[in-house]
């Protein structure tokens, strides 16, 4: 059987690599003469796990000492309520900047816990840009700034790190972490989904700067607290043992291409090579500012709608998956992380180009 090329914005695309890893080590993992999703989660074969993961990925990201690297449940969704939760504190009003659907779901669900201030939203021109900083209206009781560093759905990203004025930094990275090189250290916390960059469903990432875990409303589910968490090793209960395994061979293998130096290489030559052929054509259009353009999730649009259908069915016949536009944005979306290779994006734009041959 053939493998396609997965477009989808995730679960998303793995490194062959680590999938033939994955199954040559599905049946006997690390001789235990178990599958890591039977081995005990606080034994002496998993114990390997955390430790080389946790281990590897301080490594790509250059995570300082002072931060707790947390392994989580729950998706990066959870994290909308953990993070006012524990963050919000006494003051009990946060700072939210409004760039995308994504962000937009944060706001929601932190303004359950507390007074929300968003400082800037682009929503009336339909998530296509992302507001200049100098704009931004900050609340000066604020306990952090929060934003969505790459929106999934709209095709935004912040090619830049605001701002915060002294209070922590807290960003959603689900759909680019580990894409590029990034500085930790101007971030309070850092959460990230694992489907997309990271490896499989069902595990998030959080990274926390110590002086920050310990100060979870007495309101807080126990799961929810970052200094539970921190102190059982992220181990309170039941690790997504599987998810985590997964997630530490995409580390291994992101090691092995040169870290996150050369994928930030490869991805701005990738997300090059697509913007490219959207812009020489009149029959594809992408509707998002240029200076925010997302390298990870490109959406675009067809000359005429009546003809999705037919491209989306095209695309499928030509081993490529995954294309169809989220249901809030429609038309395409092509979601090229890490695992996409530059043949994958060369496959896409030559279909799109032939494509628009036959039926521009």
């Amino acid at each position: 059987m053939a493998r396609v090329l997965n477009f989808g914005a995730g679960p998303a695309m793995l490194p062959l690599p680590v999938l033939e890893r994955a199954r040559e080590e599905l049946l006997d993992f690390a001789g235990s003469g178990m599958s890591v999703m039977e081995v005990n989660h606080r034994g002496a074969e998993f114990r390997t796990v955390i430790e080389s993961s946790r281990a590897r990925l301080r490594e790509l990201m250059q995570v300082p000492d002072d931060y707790h690297v947390l392994f989580l449940q729950g998706g990066a969704q959870m994290q909308f309520s953990a993070v006012p939760l524990n963050l919000m504190g006494e003051r009990g009003r946060a700072d939210y900047v409004d760039s995308g659907a994504w962000a937009s779901k944060a706001i929601d669900t932190a303004s359950r816990f507390g007074q929300v201030n968003v400082v800037a939203s682009s929503k009336d021109t339909g998530y296509r840009s992302i507001p200049a900083q100098e704009s931004w209206r900050r609340d000066a009781q604020a306990s952090y700034l929060h934003y969505t560093p790459n929106e999934t759905i709209g095709g935004v990203e912040f090619h830049f790190i605001p701002r915060s004025e002294g209070v922590p930094l807290v960003a959603d990275m689900s759909s680019n972490i580990l894409s590029r090189p990034l500085d930790v250290g101007k971030f309070g916390l850092i959460y990230a989904g694992a489907q997309k960059n990271i490896g499989i469903a069902g595990l998030t990432v959080v990274i926390v700067r110590d002086d920050l875990i310990g100060r979870a409303s007495k309101h807080t589910p126990l799961l929810l607290d970052y200094k539970l968490q921190a102190d059982s090793d992220s181990m309170a209960n039941t690790a997504p043992t599987f998810a985590w395994y997964i997630a530490g061979l995409v580390f291994e293998w992101l090691h092995e291409q040169g870290g996150v130096e050369a994928m930030a290489v490869r991805n701005e030559r990738k997300a090059r090579t697509l913007y490219g052929a959207i812009e020489s054509s009149n029959f594809y259009a992408n509707p998002v500012a240029t200076e925010c353009r997302s390298r990870m999730n490109v959406p675009f649009t067809l000359a005429e709608e009546r003809l999705d259908a037919r491209f989306l069915d095209e695309a499928k016949t030509a081993g490529l998956a995954g294309l169809k536009g989220h249901r809030l944005a429609g038309g395409m979306r092509a979601s090229i992380y890490n695992a996409m290779p530059q043949e994958g994006v060369d496959a896409l734009v030559e279909f799109m180009r032939e494509f628009e041959r036959r039926h521009g």
